[in-house]
């Protein structure tokens, strides 16, 4: 036979659970609700810019019938370019060596025995940063002239885009404003408050042609262009 007491118990322990999960439920229902009242949104924004410095990635190939005379001759023909781009207004911190290799040159022989060393081969690389771009085609001028028979790679770039980000900022920030309003009004609701902003990964930046050709130099034609500084951002916002 169950007591008084006991039967109590079991009754109001399963009210206590009933309860309980009651509770659970209501709160998962309202995480959900508040999980879909916001609205997330990734824009992006672009300013455009005029370039106003240039990378070289340049280089000296020497060859000789030892590795000591390769590496003489090289580091002559080095120091003479190096000489040169100083005088021509590049700065020493914009000039680096990025590489230095030494390898035996291979002649083939024809009555089919392996291959044998009749040479080496010394090949040195310099990155070159050039600050004034009127300037660029004069330098790309004298780095051939004066023993450069390697140029690897030419780019654009901006010395300092901070301020331009920052409109890149502004620009994202409002592309993503007016497509969050334009779903909340085709939705029926309105925006509220800004939950959350995060910036993507800083992008590289993009090339964007200009119209026309600029002749820095009678020798060397050079297209100057533009470059685009982007900002990805995306945003969320409570729904009212």
């Amino acid at each position: 036979m169950v007591s008084r007491q006991n039967f109590l118990a079991r009754v109001f322990g399963s009210a206590a659970v009933l309860l309980l999960v009651a509770g659970a439920t209501a709160g998962h229902a309202a995480s959900e609700d508040r999980m879909q009242r916001m609205i997330t949104i990734t824009a992006s924004g672009s300013v455009p810019a005029k370039p106003d410095i240039a990378r070289i990635q340049s280089g000296v190939v020497s060859e000789a019938k030892t590795a000591k005379e390769a590496l003489s001759s090289n580091n002559a023909a080095m120091q003479k370019l190096i000489e040169a781009l100083k005088q021509a207004g590049v700065a020493a911190a914009d000039l680096q060596t990025s590489s230095i290799n030494v390898s035996p040159r291979y002649a083939q022989n024809k009555d089919g025995r392996a291959p044998q060393i009749d040479g080496y081969s010394v090949n040195n690389d310099l990155s070159v940063v050039v600050r004034d771009i009127e300037k660029l085609g004069d330098i790309l001028d004298k780095l051939v002239t004066l023993g450069a028979n390697q140029i690897g790679g030419l780019s654009f770039d901006i010395a300092k885009p901070g301020k331009l980000r920052d409109e890149a900022r502004k620009a994202a920030i409002a592309e993503a404003q007016r497509q969050a309003s334009l779903y909340a009004e085709a939705a029926g609701v309105r925006l509220g408050e800004v939950l959350t902003i995060a910036e993507g990964a800083p992008s590289m930046p993009a090339p964007v042609m200009m119209r026309g050709r600029a002749a820095l130099a009678s020798s060397v034609p050079i297209e100057q262009g533009s470059q685009l500084v982007e900002v990805e951002v995306t945003v969320s916002w409570e729904l009212k």
